[in-house]
């Protein structure tokens, strides 16, 4: 099975650069409402994921300071919980499912770990409730 048919191209992702400040990713965040989000470099990598409890930490051990306009902390120079782990387009769906058990949604990357958008877990259980209900 292609993952592909499962994937939120990058377009439709919000995600924020790994050189924004912890303001600028709150904003971000905010905006949407989102309590993780996928962390990319300029050249479009995929570096990690950025979470609510991680921009709590960050201001707890740093106060406002963190939040100081372009003299805030980076998102890149954060120090994260747990960062989401990738697959790579290519990899089997059994990959993509034991790796969307621990996390809510599975960042998909190429071969030079090029951000291309994310696979959701609901969608994949979207997937096996939509089986199910045909073998029912």
């Amino acid at each position: 099975m292609n993952i592909l048919f499962y994937l939120l191209p990058k377009r439709d992702v919000i995600y924020v650069y790994d050189d924004y400040t912890l303001r600028q990713a709150m904003n971000e965040m905010g905006e949407y409402c989102y309590s993780a989000v996928p962390i990319i470099t300029r050249e479009g990598v995929y570096a990690g994921t950025l979470t609510e409890g991680d921009i709590l930490w960050e201001i707890k051990n740093h106060g406002t300071a963190a939040l100081r306009g372009p003299d805030g902390i980076r998102v890149g120079a954060m120090k994260r919980r747990r960062d989401n782990q990738p697959v790579n387009v290519n990899c089997e769906i059994e990959d993509l499912i034991q790796t969307s058990m621990n996390q809510n949604f599975v960042p998909v990357v190429d071969d030079d770990q090029v951000f291309i958008g994310i696979v959701t877990r609901k969608s994949i259980i979207e997937y096996f409730y939509n089986r199910y209900k045909t073998l029912v």
